[in-house]
């Protein structure tokens, strides 16, 4: 998949080549699971923000473990857009680690929105990612577009799945 993404931080650069791989598996406490890990090809050295996204009866949404160990859970909530764009919005988020279960303060929280669509004239899907603080303003951020590649039936490669796997959905 060949991308190209904008980054609100100028010193970051711009038109950076990207590649996410969204890989659905069954975790090691059989929840359907699905990984996101974006690669960002910088200059200096390739970054990697990694996420990994299992539904939860209890909480009635989508939660979203951020990085490989699984210790920052998001609530996510799904809606469409008036142009029937996904948009994602990010709800309380979670400290977990053993049997910590700390709610993080919305002043170090980052509110994350994202918004997916599919240009049909391009024939590629477009991305906008912006994750702010109410305080301290833009965290992160990107926007480009992508084309995707379907795979069935195969196992995330090495490297994809998380190194510590949450067992509170």
């Amino acid at each position: 998949m060949a991308q190209t993404a904008l980054r609100f931080d100028p010193r970051a650069g711009r038109n950076i080549p990207f590649t996410i791989e969204n890989v659905p598996y069954r975790d090691a406490y059989g929840r359907e699971t699905v990984t996101f890990v974006r690669t960002f090809a910088f200059p200096d050295r390739p970054r990697r923000f990694d996420a990994t996204m299992v539904f939860s009866r209890e909480r009635g949404c989508v939660v979203d473990y951020l990085g490989t160990h699984q210790h920052l859970a998001t609530d996510l909530h799904f809606t469409a857009d008036d142009t029937g764009a996904l948009v994602i919005r990010s709800g309380e988020h979670r400290f977990r680690e053993g049997p910590v279960d700390a709610r993080v303060p919305a002043l170090v929280a980052g509110d994350a929105v994202v918004r997916e669509s599919y240009d049909e004239a391009a024939e590629r899907f477009r991305i906008e990612v912006r994750v702010t603080n109410r305080r301290f303003g833009p965290l992160f951020g990107y926007r480009g577009s992508f084309t995707a590649a379907y795979t069935h039936g195969v196992e995330p490669r090495a490297g994809l799945r998380p190194v510590r796997e949450e067992a509170r959905a």
